[in-house]
């Protein structure tokens, strides 16, 4: 798939967090990301997105029905590899199982998420090339919301770099008056990511490793992180809903009428 991408300067492995249940969709015998967007299970789109983008390795976390999953993917992405989330303790946890998995691997770590299944190729290569000429240690995707209820919130510092990340139910009232949102989608390098999420702990509202958390490790060590904001909130927005799901494929149909091209 799709060759046009600039080299990247380095390795690229795509992580794809795969092992959701999706409690708000009203069916817990199906996982999340295979409800269907436009006829094909959601998480063709990211599967699709990570070849497209010409990453080196890529890797599908998943728990949930895990097998129903691994089959899908195994059909439209043979290279697909994967990892697997036995308990769902968060997205931190999720990503530390691809750890044995990219042992020998060298360069940088892409997280996508199998429920944002909107996300343009143009836009993640923005975050790629603002990710290797800021030479941060992580970049993170984001976007400024009306109603930011419900999604972590981005902390800068006076000079506008990223502070941390906070999550809605950790935030304080002042955080949840942050309008600029964090959409899940960020580009680590490899090594420092590792070794933050040595540090996190399950120390919140909701008891789960927060892969957010690496971001309070790396200012704390003075690390770089760099934010881009997406131009297009339609993009990024994760489903959790069926509503979310309808929404999803209004903005499909409108991209295609309008001859939307990646």
């Amino acid at each position: 798939m799709g060759n046009f991408f600039y080299k990247h300067p380095r390795d690229l492995a795509t992580v794809i967090l795969a092992a959701g249940k999706g409690t708000r969709m009203n069916r817990p015998d199906i996982a999340k990301v295979m409800f269907h967007l436009n006829g094909e299970p959601m998480i063709k789109n990211v599967v699709e997105l990570a070849f497209k983008i010409n990453s080196d390795r890529v890797i599908v976390v998943v728990g949930h029905f895990k097998d129903v999953v691994m089959d899908y993917v195994k059909k439209i992405a043979p290279s697909a590899e994967f990892a697997i989330q036995e308990q769902q303790l968060g997205t931190g946890h999720a990503v530390m199982q691809t750890e044995k998995l990219l042992k020998n691997f060298n360069g940088d770590v892409l997280v996508l998420s199998g429920d944002v299944p909107l996300l343009t190729v143009k836009t993640i290569q923005k975050l790629l090339k603002y990710h290797y000429e800021t030479d941060a240690v992580a970049t993170v995707l984001t976007a400024d919301v009306e109603d930011p209820t419900g999604y972590g919130r981005i902390v800068r510092n006076p000079d506008g770099s990223v502070d941390r990340i906070v999550e809605h139910k950790d935030a304080s009232e002042e955080e949840r008056k942050i309008k600029e949102i964090n959409s899940g989608i960020y580009v680590f390098k490899k090594e420092p990511l590792f070794e933050a999420l040595k540090y996190i702990t399950p120390n919140n509202v909701q008891g789960e490793y927060y892969l957010t958390d690496v971001f309070f490790y790396f200012s704390h060590h003075d690390m770089k992180i760099s934010a881009l904001k997406a131009e297009s909130w339609d993009e990024i927005h994760g489903i959790n809903t069926i509503e979310q799901l309808e929404r999803a494929k209004e903005i499909l149909e409108r991209r295609r009428q309008l001859g939307f091209k990646e």
